[in-house]
């Protein structure tokens, strides 16, 4: 199940925080940070589960202080995450639901599969954010059950109509309101990880030949289901629906800006990770018709996440939770 764990979360306060980087000399006593229930959650339990997140902090961060102001609120939320999935284990253990190791092994591949990576890569690139095999594989397991769950407790719960779909979008209406909104088409070539100067130089060359021949008249479209490495948007012409130029990757911004419908950019290379070619298909606020389906998805998926999230309250009511940071 896509949720977005997006995986923002935060950090210990006072004299837990000072564990986190302590002196060579300095030694950690564990201790317990949380108890749900009669089961505890130990500090080496949440350093453990926060390196991920500390990695990303770590490369994004402009200054100290913005780090330590994110560390701050990630692992408020991850120890509150962590409750939820202590309770959600007993709920699992209640219902007899279970994740089996080749369920995990399929959402391997497929997390695999949508990124178009080898697994064997799939996993060196979890590792270079500091987690195990292992460690992953736990995290999907996580979101297995969760999923389990939410279908068997909470999904029964939700109703959407079209009036419901309706006041999303003037919800979302209202959010954009002053954004410029476009509907961009991307054709991505994915640059392989560890590739050598010369299979990029012949990715770089690809791409020049593509962005020629769009120009030159040939149909986006096709090139787009031809060639592009985005598997997730191949049916839709290489759109991902209207957005606000702020959703958009700055560099992505940048070309867009300049942009008329129908035109062709020239490719935009992101890093070592993949070159883009765009074209801007539309502007302006899409009628409700036109993204009705989408409107009905997004309303849906705010009805589960409230839903979900009375239900893990529910979870809580009569469970012992004393929170130690």
């Amino acid at each position: 199940m896509k949720r977005a764990r997006s995986f923002a979360l935060a950090a210990l306060l006072g004299i837990a925080a000072l564990a986190w980087s302590p002196r060579s000399d300095a030694v950690i006593v564990e201790r317990v940070v949380a108890v749900v229930g009669d089961r505890p959650i130990l500090l080496s339990e949440l350093r453990h589960r926060a390196r991920p997140f500390l990695y990303r902090i770590a490369a994004t961060s402009q200054s100290p202080a913005q780090a330590a102001a994110q560390e701050t609120e990630m692992f408020r939320e991850l120890i509150q995450r962590m409750i939820d999935d202590r309770l959600e284990e007993q709920a699992a253990d209640k219902a007899r639901l279970v994740v089996t190791p080749e369920e995990v092994d399929g959402a391997v591949k497929n997390v695999a599969a949508q990124a178009k990576l080898p697994v064997a890569e799939l996993i060196s690139e979890v590792r270079r954010q500091g987690l195990s095999e292992q460690d992953y594989r736990d995290e999907l397991r996580r979101q297995l059950l969760e999923g389990k769950l939410v279908q068997l407790r909470v999904r029964g719960r939700v109703r959407v109509t079209d009036q419901d779909a309706r006041a999303a979008y003037d919800h979302w209406a209202k959010e954009i309101a002053g954004q410029s909104m476009v509907d961009v088409r991307m054709l991505a070539l994915r640059i392989t990880p560890g590739s050598t100067k010369e299979e990029i130089a012949n990715r770089e060359t690809c791409a020049e030949t593509l962005t020629s021949r769009a120009r030159s008249g040939e149909d986006f479209c096709k090139l787009i289901e031809q060639y592009s490495d985005d598997g997730q948007t191949k049916p839709t012409c290489g759109s991902r629906g209207p957005l606000s130029m702020t959703q958009l990757p700055p560099p992505l911004a940048d070309v867009v800006k300049g942009l008329r419908p129908g035109e062709i950019s020239a490719p935009i290379r992101f890093a070592d990770e993949a070159i883009v070619i765009v074209q801007v298909a539309k502007q302006g606020l899409p009628p409700f018709a036109q993204v009705k389906e989408a409107m009905w998805e997004r309303a849906f998926g705010e009805a589960m996440e409230r839903q979900r999230k009375l239900w893990l309250q529910e979870l809580r009511r009569g469970v012992y939770i004393d929170v130690r940071l």
